[in-house]
């Protein structure tokens, strides 16, 4: 499986990064061995003096897929959670900074936290889903779909024009405004509509 992560999705954020607003999605991938594995703590990497952490909203890919058109997308999942996209800022920074890809800074082990998943069909709207960090009880994050540039289903149709979808990939949504440095210690904690579905722990 891989994981498809999408960048710059919400407005606030691309502001606080003093990003460029994109015109289509930025994507990149996550491999398999990004996945911080159930029970196990995020260990910061030795590379990197600031991991930041993103979280969001993320889909399971529920059957084959590729130029899937948007009004079909939503039958191509059915289950949704909350997922981390740990992201070694400074090492990212000095990567853009030479035109180089970001692999390095967003891809390395650990770097994607998978939040337990519910079905979807418990949720009334997927384009107007609140969802929550805390770190050591304290919101650091807060985000609504409904302020996403791309919605789910936009975010399907278009990355399955460049990548066929498979059963069990996983595509993280993007991340709001709030990102911020995780250290040891902390204690990280993700809703969905106030589900919570992931707890993680700092070192």
């Amino acid at each position: 499986m891989k994981i498809i992560c999408i960048g710059r999705n919400y407005t606030n954020h691309i502001e606080e990064l003093k990003n460029e607003r994109p015109t289509e999605p930025v994507v990149f991938i996550k491999p398999d061995s990004a996945i911080l594995l159930k029970q196990h703590p995020f260990v910061i990497p030795e590379f990197s003096d600031e991991i930041h952490h993103e979280i969001e909203i993320i889909v399971k890919i529920n059957k084959v897929g590729k130029y899937i058109e948007p009004k079909f997308a939503h039958k191509y999942y059915d289950e949704i959670s909350v997922g981390i996209d740990f992201t070694a800022r400074d090492l990212q920074e000095k990567l853009k900074a030479k035109g180089l890809p970001w692999e390095k800074a967003k891809a390395f082990d650990g770097s994607a936290v998978i939040g337990e998943f519910l079905p979807k069909s418990q949720f009334s709207s997927l384009e107007k889903l609140t969802f929550e960090l805390t770190n050591n009880d304290k919101t650091v994050q807060m985000g609504d779909s409904s302020f996403m540039l791309w919605k789910i289903d936009e975010l399907i149709s278009y990355v399955s024009q460049y990548f066929t979808l498979k059963i069990g990939d996983i595509i993280f949504t993007g991340t709001p405004e709030g990102v911020a440095v995780v250290r040891p210690d902390d204690v990280l904690e993700g809703f969905l509509e106030g589900h919570k579905l992931f707890r993680i722990q700092v070192k």
